[in-house]
């Protein structure tokens, strides 16, 4: 009886430690990505003509914070990024369950933290080794995603909290549905294109879009730098 418990025990060990180390290797970066690029370009577009329910866009949020636990082996921030995907899907279940407290806003201050911490853990990826590969690419434009569904909270929060934040298009509810205009004005800023189409009306959401504006033009300049400074190491490296 405790021979086949201990068997399992160690099959299921045996099964976290090999995902785990999936996960810290260069062809998470492809998984990651495919998963932003649903949720930063297909996601708006199903959530504006309605063809999704916000439990499926909550899911999909979920999902992209859940990835964020087996970004690193050290287990401190293990702890860190399990303690804020729970604490989103706890917060998630009260908002549709039947209490009348709105849960929103905890949701996106915790989404923000959330966030963050997944920027600097892929950061740490994508600048672990001295190797210069298609990988580390694709983790480079992972960060640049992650940093405009940053801004789009972070817009978002301005919103809740202050009544406004950008204009131009139609009324913000404060819902999960607003998501589509946040991640294309924070993508607008970000990429400084700056269409005009939706513009910032508070100065905190201002100043949010102009330093969106100096990462976008700072980020590709950094990363350039330092992958050709380490694709040199590794020429020298014998």
């Amino acid at each position: 009886m405790v021979e086949p418990l201990l068997n399992k025990r160690r099959k299921i060990k045996y099964a976290f430690r090999n995902f785990t180390n999936y996960w810290l290797t260069d062809a998470s970066f492809g998984v990651l990505l495919l998963l932003l690029i649903f949720t930063v370009f297909v996601l708006p577009i199903l959530i504006e003509y309605g063809h999704v329910h916000s439990i499926f866009v909550n899911t999909v949020f979920l999902f992209l914070f859940f990835t964020g636990i087996w970004s690193s082996k050290n287990n401190s921030f293990i702890l860190i990024t399990s303690a804020l995907f729970f604490a989103q899907l706890a917060l998630r279940i009260l908002r549709f369950s039947d209490w009348d407290f709105e849960f929103y806003l905890s949701e996106r201050i915790v989404g923000i933290l959330n966030m963050i911490v997944f920027i600097f853990l892929n950061i740490r990826l994508l600048f672990r080794d001295f190797e210069v590969n298609v990988y580390r690419v694709i983790g480079a434009i992972n960060v640049y995603l992650l940093v405009a569904i940053l801004g789009a909270f972070v817009f978002e929060i301005i919103h809740l909290m202050t009544g406004s934040s950008i204009s131009g298009g139609p009324n913000l509810a404060g819902l999960d549905e607003d998501y589509a205009y946040y991640i294309y004005f924070s993508l607008v800023s970000l990429t400084t294109v700056g269409f005009g189409d939706l513009y910032p009306v508070q100065i905190m959401a201002k100043m949010l879009s102009v330093f969106l504006s100096t990462i976008g033009i700072l980020y590709p300049a950094v990363v350039i730098a330092k992958l050709v400074a380490s694709s040199g190491h590794g020429q020298k490296t014998p």
